[in-house]
């Protein structure tokens, strides 16, 4: 249609509504007061820029106007609906009726659509109007530099809050373990740090992020809660890291793998209408039940979004709104399993059989772009790939036992290196190489003991995650062995910038003793390796050192060792007991949410 300007000018894909003309009225007062009305009407348009007729139950013609709203799947029917009374209605812009066409599309893949980035398999983003579920959707395109601003948003036409789910037969244990229903709760439970703990007894299911609002939106809650009780990025990191390993893209799909028996109790992330519809419409021997978060929640939104720049469109697209947030729509998404704006549900819909309630929802405080933006960033960057070359010390020194334990500083690697293990997933990548002095031949002070590659690849007849262990589980120090470091990090350096892959974060992490380089056989200088890791360092390709040092009380080897992290962007830790090198880990792996512009830091909680 001349003179639109919408996402895209093909149409296609939409279900529309014509209504039948009505039949001609009689001619009355109304036939004289008609045009009075319609001078004022003129007058008051003119006023504010506007030049739009409207008219309501007069005659259409063939010119119609076509009014395309594309809408998130869920809240179809209640857009339907409206776009049928409207339609019905007979309404006219410009002495032409309008006509509301329908189409749904999944808000991801608009979205993705419009930032030009992620899966898509909806072609051409062609709406007047678009409904997604949620405003985050809108606020994450206006936070791209590269994204199809969509528009305006004008409204909301429902709500419907983020809640915890869980099948009706595991409510009773998940109160055993979790008390009352909390995002703090369920943060405790999907915390990788503490695989022992809660997390050994719940198995937590999220939605993708990437896919579904119900599954940002929980993230954006979950971090708003944790932030507020004072947890640290590692924390969150360890959250997010654990959830990316048990994501599902749909609801469904989330409520079927529930159903699946385990030895842990299932819990989800869903939108409180997703679980009424499908206990309304599955009708599961086992139904799920929505736990509402004793925090509070946020909610999807389902915002009216307005694309067009065309005037009369623009009115159209004003006058559909005003159908959408009417009474009748109101009734309509109740009887949906949908809550009004204002968070009103409808007691004989939202019902206990349905495993929901119309109790009124504290609600959390609706996240700003900034936080938005930030989580959605920390979520794809844990989602990045890991590569990473571990270089374990085996010099003589390795052998000591430090003060207040009786392992080796060589035992205490080795087993926190084991539960570290834990926390990556198979398709993470890892290697090991040992150091210490002439190990490889004269004058060679390192070996490699496995190769990189995935942790759940076959490596001979065990995958590699299991053959690291069984060496970490035998590796012994050498007792005449010095600290050939310098030279070591510089082979590794090489090794790791020569194989650097794009799609990861390539990482060196060294455990060793904390006393620096000591080879009395000569080799590579500490000035030197510094001026070495400085030069060859690109931030454009970062590859980053990670060092834990074991009893580093002296002064100049401490120095040393921050000097050396620092010159690639990387972190020194000085920790003391297994549980902070546990923690060492779980800070390796939150610096993923900062690479490759992340501090250089020194030490752990306590360790400084």
């Amino acid at each position: 249609m001349g003179g639109r300007h919408r996402w895209d000018e093909q149409d296609g894909g939409y279900t529309p509504y014509t209504a039948p003309p009505q039949p001609r009225r009689r001619t009355g007062t109304g036939r004289i007061l008609a045009p009075l009305a319609g001078a004022l009407a003129l007058i008051v348009l003119a006023a504010v820029g506007a030049y739009v007729i409207v008219n309501r139950g007069e005659e259409c013609s063939d010119q119609r106007i076509a009014l395309q709203v594309m809408t998130s799947p869920d809240i179809r029917p209640v857009v339907a609906a409206a776009a049928e009374r409207f339609s019905r209605s007979q309404t006219k812009v410009d002495d032409r009726c309008v006509t509301v066409n329908v189409k749904d599309a999944d808000p991801a893949s608009v979205a993705n659509a419009l930032a030009g980035t992620g899966p898509t398999d909806i072609g051409n983003v062609d709406a007047d109007i678009w409904i997604p579920d949620s405003s985050v959707w809108v606020t994450k395109l206006k936070a791209s530099a590269t994204a199809r601003v969509p528009g305006t948003i004008v409204g909301t036409i429902a709500r419907s809050p983020v809640v915890l789910a869980a099948p009706k037969s595991a409510v009773a244990d998940l109160e055993e373990v979790l008390g009352e229903a909390s995002w703090d709760g369920i943060m405790a439970a999907a915390n990788a740090a503490d695989p022992d703990g809660v997390a050994s007894k719940v198995r937590v299911l999220a939605l993708d992020p990437t896919r579904n609002a119900a599954g940002l939106t929980a993230l954006l809650a979950g971090a708003d809660v944790m932030r507020r009780g004072g947890a640290n990025n590692a924390q969150f990191a360890g959250v997010l890291r654990r959830l990316s390993e048990s994501t599902v893209s749909t609801p469904a799909g989330l409520f079927a793998s529930m159903a699946k028996r385990s030895s842990r109790t299932p819990i989800g992330i869903a939108s409180e209408q997703a679980i009424w519809a499908y206990n309304r419409q599955k009708r599961p021997k086992d139904p799920m039940v929505a736990l509402y978060p004793k925090e509070g929640t946020l909610a999807l939104d389902y915002p009216i979004v307005v694309a067009t720049k065309d005037i009369a469109v623009g009115r159209a697209a004003e006058l559909f709104k005003q159908e959408l947030t009417s009474a009748e729509s109101a009734k309509v998404l109740q009887r949906h399993g949908f809550r009004t704006p204002a968070g009103q549900g409808d007691p004989r819909t939202l019902t206990a059989a349905h495993g929901v309630s119309a109790a009124a929802v504290r609600a959390l405080k609706e996240p700003d772009a900034g936080n938005v933006t930030q989580v959605s960033q920390a979520w794809s960057r844990l989602k990045l790939g890991f590569r990473m070359l571990s270089l374990i010390d085996v010099s003589g020194t390795m052998a000591l036992t430090p003060p207040g334990t009786n392992l080796t500083r060589m035992q205490l690697i080795a087993r926190a290196s084991i539960e570290g293990l834990k926390l990556f997933p198979d398709k993470a990548e890892i290697g090991t190489w040992i150091f210490s002095t002439h190990l490889n031949g004269r004058g060679v002070d390192y070996k490699e003991v496995i190769p990189i590659g995935p942790l759940g690849a076959k490596l001979g007849d065990v995958t590699r995650r299991e053959a690291i262990v069984r060496q970490m589980s035998t590796i012994k120090a050498w007792p005449r062995g010095d600290t050939g470091l310098n030279d070591t990090l510089a082979a590794a350096y090489a090794k790791m910038k020569a194989e650097y892959e794009p799609d990861k974060v390539n990482t060196i992490l060294i455990f060793t003793d904390g006393i620096g380089n000591d080879d009395p056989d000569g080799g590579i200088s500490n000035a030197e390796i510094l001026r070495l890791l400085r030069r060859e360092f690109d931030s454009s390709q970062p590859v980053s050192i990670l060092i834990v040092a074991l009893g580093a009380d002296d002064p100049a080897g401490r120095r040393q060792m921050r000097a050396i992290a620092s010159a690639t962007g990387g972190a020194a830790y000085f920790p003391r007991t297994p549980m902070e090198i546990r923690k060492v880990f779980l800070e390796g792996i939150s610096r993923r949410l900062c690479a490759p512009d992340c501090e250089s830091r020194a030490g752990t909680s306590g360790t400084q």
